[in-house]
């Protein structure tokens, strides 16, 4: 299917998967090339040399994982309307997972559609080798989403005990329900190492569900994860939940406080997929300069509204941020 969409249609690559849009987009804020490392896994193949092309025209210092045996991971997002006909198609390639992108006049619906391959192969020896090592003792935070959780817990392990012991911040993403639910253990065995947990309401409810909570109110969620045992003491954990269009809700030491969001009009909304990385990514991009809580959120707010207007998660040359 991906050979015969990237045949009919244009094609732009652009480096995907979760975290990596969000340090991409964190980059892009930044505008300082080389700020941020990021380590995945990707396929030896045209795809994985185009993601390795891309990433460092974003300006992040990526060190790949090549598997030998597997492809690059890839997926296709779909964009369709109840009424009305496609009118324009563009192709754009992802990894660790890779995604195709079809617009419409009036985008109601969405699918997506993925191919994991390669980016289900990483291996913890390669984080632990003398090459890449080194990046993770100079860095001061760390990002990792919750789909890692079904690839190397061993690597998050080792990191989350690393940023633990060295007084760092350790920060997660709920990333999707499935997520919550089927690998329930999984989060709450590294959730004591979080610094920040982000994810959106229907992640939030779900999280709640699993864990018996019995409410549905994500301020009242993001109290209850905040306030879940630490390792380290040296930073409280801060709960950062986004709802869409409505108000961002961030919990910590107790207290919940609502931000809102910039909203558009529904004319200029072209697509949805990675605005939770988007915001994830305007928001690292202060908070690694120390700036406050709300100048973060308020970045992170930013970035998601720029990229909900254009194809996929990409933005223009420079952020018109301040």
């Amino acid at each position: 299917m991906y050979d015969e969409m990237a045949t009919k249609y244009n094609v732009e690559y652009t480096a995907g998967g979760a975290t990596q849009n969000s340090i991409r987009v964190a980059q892009w804020m930044l505008q300082i090339p080389g700020a941020s490392s990021y380590i995945g896994c990707i396929g030896k193949d045209k795809f994985g040399e185009e993601m390795k092309k891309n990433s460092k025209l974003a300006g992040v210092n990526v060190h790949y994982y090549e598997d030998e045996s597997a492809p690059t991971g890839t997926c296709v997002s779909v964009l369709w309307v109840v009424k009305g006909q496609f009118y324009n198609m563009v192709v754009t390639e992802f990894c660790c997972t890779s995604g195709i992108t079809m617009f419409c006049d009036e985008c109601i619906h969405r699918s997506l559609i993925a191919n994991l391959s390669a980016a289900n192969c990483y291996k913890s020896d390669h984080l632990n080798s003398l090459e890449n090592w080194p990046l993770v003792e100079k860095a001061k935070y760390f990002y990792i989403a919750g789909f890692f959780l079904t690839v190397s817990p061993d690597s998050i392990q080792t990191v989350a005990e690393h940023a633990a012991a060295n007084n760092k911040l350790f920060m997660m993403n709920l990333s999707a329900p499935f997520i919550c639910e089927f690998f329930k253990d999984a989060h709450d065995k590294f959730l004591p190492y979080m610094d920040y947990v982000f994810g959106n309401e229907t992640e939030a409810r779900t999280f709640s569900k699993v864990h018996g909570w019995k409410t549905e109110n994500v301020e009242e969620i993001a109290l209850k994860i905040s306030q879940w045992r630490k390792v380290s003491r040296t930073y409280k954990r801060i709960t950062v939940i986004t709802q869409g269009a409505d108000p961002v809700v961030v919990a910590e030491d107790g207290k919940v406080k609502l931000f809102p969001v910039i909203l558009l009009p529904k004319e200029k909304l072209v697509d949805t997929d990675g605005a939770g990385d988007a915001f994830v990514g305007g928001f690292l991009s202060q908070l690694v300069q120390e700036k406050p809580i709300e100048d973060c959120v308020r970045a992170g707010c930013y970035a998601a509204n720029v990229i909900i207007q254009r194809s996929g998660c990409t933005y223009p040359e420079k952020p018109d941020f301040s």
